[in-house]
């Protein structure tokens, strides 16, 4: 992957963890910044790659393990050289909602695929592209319940509570290996956790411009 100038921003977390609504404060208020910033998401970011999201959420699907996995890397491909690259390569600063460590957790720790085959796929369909800074959003098991109560479920918001369990526990143990990764508590009051997810991407950009 070619060098860049731009700034890889990475929400993620467990469904219902806020991500979405932090994703558009930080958009915000790096725009008020005056920054040239791009809000994206995976699966999605691109008409192809938004078709396949309406797949993988259908609720009338059932999607083998496999085949669910394939079809988030071939959404991430198309999505990784139509938006993040040509945007990273314009020197914006690019928030995605999801991305590689996703699928680690969700296809990986709580699906049960094998962890290497995932991180290879990843490579494949990144071509090595790496976020600058990752932020987990964390909530406790009970939130899920608690939070958006008037939104429809999709299928990956159906599964059970066993499943939801191994995708928080798998985004706490990757944090912690992963590089440029940082777990925040996102049962914290939404200004708060804007409030720290802000100082945590300044403290990034600033580091990246020296």
């Amino acid at each position: 992957m070619s060098t860049r100038e731009g700034f890889f921003v990475v929400l993620e977390g467990p469904d219902k963890s806020g991500k979405s609504t932090q994703a558009k404060r930080l958009v915000d208020d790096l725009r008020q910044d005056g920054l040239k910033v791009i809000h994206t998401r995976e699966p999605g970011g691109t008409s192809f790659a938004e078709s396949i999201r309406k797949i993988l959420l259908d609720t009338k699907h059932k999607v083998d393990p496999m085949a669910e996995l394939l079809l988030y890397e071939a959404a991430r491909a198309q999505h990784t050289r139509d938006v993040l690259v040509p945007s990273l390569e314009d020197g914006a600063v690019v928030v995605c909602e999801r991305y590689t460590l996703a699928t680690l957790v969700y296809q990986g720790r709580a699906r049960g695929l094998e962890e290497a085959m995932i991180r290879q796929l990843n490579r494949l369909a990144t071509g090595g592209l790496r976020p600058d800074l990752t932020l987990v959003l964390d909530i406790p098991q009970g939130e899920f319940g608690r939070r958006d109560k008037r939104r429809k479920h999709d299928r990956m918001e159906r599964e059970t509570v066993l499943f939801r369990s191994k995708v928080r526990e798998g985004y706490r143990a990757l944090a912690k290996r992963e590089p440029r990764t940082v777990l925040l508590d996102a049962s914290e009051p939404v200004d708060r956790v804007e409030k720290e997810i802000l100082q945590l991407v300044h403290a990034a950009l600033r580091e990246k411009a020296r």
